[in-house]
């Protein structure tokens, strides 16, 4: 029963949203969490940027995210889109098997 966390982040709670809306709906996560506000400073294109984001953690099977990330690619505007997999390493059992139930479905 393995789960994994991701961690995507969006330009607004508009595009977290859709994109949490769509991959939940397509069973590829169980679950989506919306934090906005996040203040993020990065280079990109040997320019120093800071912007406003919202995270998406998503909660999926580990059999899951190869198919989740390459629809978050699709579904994100951004062209190189922060979408990173994180093991969990424990939890709730009842937990764990509901979101590998929610992504068995089609």
């Amino acid at each position: 029963m393995s789960v994994k966390l991701v961690y995507v982040t969006a330009p607004s709670h508009e595009e977290a949203q859709r994109i949490a809306k769509t991959v939940v709906t397509e069973r590829l996560a169980a679950c989506a969490n919306i934090l906005d506000g996040v203040t993020s400073i990065f280079h990109w294109k040997n320019k120093l940027c800071r912007e406003q984001e919202a995270v998406l953690i998503l909660k999926t099977s580990a059999g899951k995210t190869d198919a989740l990330t390459a629809r978050i690619k699709e579904l994100h505007s951004y062209e190189c889109p922060c979408i990173a997999v994180l093991p969990v390493e424990g939890g709730n059992p009842a937990f764990l098997q509901w979101v590998n139930e929610e992504t068995a479905q089609d």
